[in-house]
């Protein structure tokens, strides 16, 4: 039985239509919205739970519609949606949309600030969805998608980022780009290690990472003083172990530029070549306290256990200029606070 919702009694109310699990086939929708009137009110169109291979070109109609609920309908296309159209909200999740399934561009939905293709056929990241720089909430969990664009940092405005219960191998660094993030949702793929960049999204209060192959975490993660749910069941870190890591000797070069920086000796454009001046600016200090040297391509990696909440202790990789600057284990360690981490879930 439809479900109208109005605001008001007057020719200026917002409609909510609510047309879902009735099993509507296009051509029973399409007489429903040829025979809508004033279907400028219609703010919110429920349809979720029909059966809906694609959606009737009449649904132009609702020139006003904000919110669009097209889920669980075997949807294999979505359409080309009208010329400024006002959409913030829409929910297309569940259904069989493939890539080949998406216009060529979202510029019309410019106003969109949610989006959800969750449960769906997509194997790719949908390029489309960069159109989108108002976008503040993007769902896209439970597809086939391999990678995340190298482009994501263009959604400046993105919130909310669920990419679970995917195929994803490893994550782009320029994901630590997208600084309003709050929540980040990566578990049930395949991920071995996360990008240290992953320190630069400091308002992440959520980090999902379970069910991922991960042996460690990047030690910049402690310093995301935001993060208080930090997920990481079934990935091989939750069990103790310290991985023989192989030093490989630095080059000619590396041990030079290292005497170089380490005794301060000063250099410029004037005095050598320009690309060893940049290549010397390279230098990455050691992460021991106790040590003030460099290293460039050339370094030593090694695992530190960091203690969470007094309870759990989880192997975090840190880059070494030397095997001798790995400390005595268990000494000098750092203690993350329970107020940082309020819940660190492995179990």
């Amino acid at each position: 039985m439809e479900n109208y919702t109005s605001d008001s009694s007057d020719s200026d109310s917002v409609i909510r239509w609510n047309l879902s699990h009735q099993l509507l086939d296009n051509e029973v929708l399409d007489k429903k919205f040829l025979n809508t009137k004033h279907p400028e009110q219609v703010d919110t169109l429920l349809l979720s739970h029909n059966s809906l291979m694609t959606l009737p070109a009449s649904i132009n109609r609702f020139n006003n519609l904000n919110s669009l609920d097209i889920s669980n309908c075997g949807l294999i296309r979505l359409p080309d949606f009208w010329i400024h159209c006002p959409l913030t909200c829409l929910i297309a999740k569940h259904n069989n949309l493939t890539n080949d399934g998406l216009a060529k561009d979202f510029e019309n939905l410019a106003n969109l600030r949610e989006l959800n293709l969750s449960g769906n056929s997509f194997t790719e990241f949908p390029e489309q969805i960069l159109d989108l720089p108002g976008l503040r909430y993007l769902y896209l969990g439970g597809n086939h998608i391999n990678e995340i664009t190298k482009d994501i940092w263009k959604l400046q405005s993105l919130r909310v980022l669920s990419m679970g219960d995917n195929r994803l191998t490893e994550v782009p660094s320029t994901l630590g780009e997208l600084k309003a993030l709050q929540a980040l949702v990566l578990c049930d793929n395949m991920l071995e290690s996360l990008p240290s960049s992953i320190a630069n999204l400091t308002n992440l209060k959520t980090l999902s990472l379970h069910k991922n192959r991960l042996r460690t975490l990047p030690t910049e993660i402690i310093t995301l003083k935001c993060l208080t749910e930090l997920s990481l069941r079934d990935n091989p870190l939750v069990v103790r172990f310290v991985s023989d890591m192989t030093h490989n000797p630095p080059s000619l070069l590396e041990v030079a530029a290292r005497v170089i920086k380490n005794s301060d000796i000063r250099y410029d454009n004037e005095s050598i070549p320009h690309n060893l001046v940049q290549y010397l600016n390279s230098a990455h200090h050691c992460v021991n306290p106790q040590c003030k040297g460099v290293y460039f391509n050339n370094r030593i990696e090694h695992i530190k256990f960091v203690d969470f909440c007094g309870k759990y202790r989880l192997p975090l990789l840190q880059y070494l200029c030397s095997s001798k600057c790995i400390e005595p284990r268990g000494s000098n360690e750092e203690l993350v606070s329970g107020a940082m981490i309020r819940k660190v879930l492995l179990g």
